[in-house]
């Protein structure tokens, strides 16, 4: 028998999950000493059961993990038969090297801390310097992506495009996309500067004067990697253009800077955000 738990800010996406597996929904039950130390509960048996705990690292995310580690100790405790963690969005993964002397590299920590999970499943995790999840991971883990969710989502409702990726990082799963939405793509050179401070430059083969253009990315967060491409595909006059991206964090009033310029934007559900358009809890429960 499986028990799905909603973590703090996954509520709705594990009930989502939970109906799909048709497993029984719970939530951890959290409270606070006085002195703010977090206190928890779980209020549902589940010794000798398979618990899966859904935690996205957004919003508040060293809250959210202190959370998540609580709860894999208290199943552990509970003596539950398999412990399973849901990470349909994880954070920490930004700092997998030590760029200055003393940092610590957030991925490896918290990789470890997490491992307390029997298996750890997550969607499209931001990688750059490691290959796989396995590299930092001390338990079993599964790599899952929206890809296919997102080509079929063009292939319906914006059939009539060319896909545009912001940067070379974003080459190979933008081809993939539009091959499997049978759209053409284009992929744009990036330089970055800071984490607010990017340049790319809009240049393509074909003309896109009049045309419907869907940048993909990743993640969307502070919005700048999109932003200056849809200033100069403005300029271009194009036909509209319309943001999609697996993980919407959408700091610093991003959404609205995107819509502001003319934009729309829609995300995958792996974060719950007004853009959230695209449910992806298909593709865990398949590996549930």
């Amino acid at each position: 028998m499986a028990i799905v738990f909603g973590g703090k800010g996954s509520e709705k996406f594990a009930h989502s999950l939970a109906r799909r597996i048709k497993a029984k929904y719970a939530e951890p039950i959290v409270s606070f000493f006085p002195d703010g130390e977090i206190k928890m509960k779980i209020p549902e048996d589940v010794k000798g059961k398979h618990a899966i705990f859904v935690y996205s690292f957004h919003p508040h995310p060293n809250a959210v993990l202190i959370e998540a580690l609580f709860a894999l100790g208290a199943a552990r405790q509970l003596k539950a038969k398999k412990i399973t963690l849901v990470l349909p969005y994880m954070g920490f993964l930004r700092q997998d090297k030590m760029f200055h002397k003393g940092e610590a590299m957030s991925n490896r920590i918290v990789a470890d801390l997490l491992s307390r999970a029997n298996k750890v499943i997550t969607m499209d995790p931001h990688l750059h310097r490691i290959k796989s999840l396995k590299q930092i991971f001390k338990t079993g883990t599964k790599k899952v992506t929206a890809t296919g969710i997102i080509a079929d989502h063009i292939k319906k409702k914006h059939k009539k495009s060319i896909v545009m990726g912001p940067d070379e990082e974003s080459s190979q799963w933008v081809s993939v996309i539009a091959k499997k939405a049978g759209v053409k793509s284009i992929v744009l050179k990036k330089k970055r500067y800071s984490a607010r401070k990017v340049k790319i430059v809009v240049k393509s083969k074909i003309p896109l004067q009049g045309k419907n253009i869907v940048l993909v990315d990743d993640i969307i967060s502070t919005g700048h990697t999109l932003i200056e491409p849809i200033k100069q595909l403005k300029k271009m006059k194009v036909k509209s253009v319309t943001c999609i991206g697996v993980h919407g964090i959408f700091v610093e009033n991003a959404l609205k800077k995107l819509k502001k310029l003319g934009a729309k934007v829609e995300t995958t559900n792996t974060i719950q955000n007004p853009a959230a358009k695209i449910d992806v809890t298909k593709t865990f429960a398949e590996v549930l």
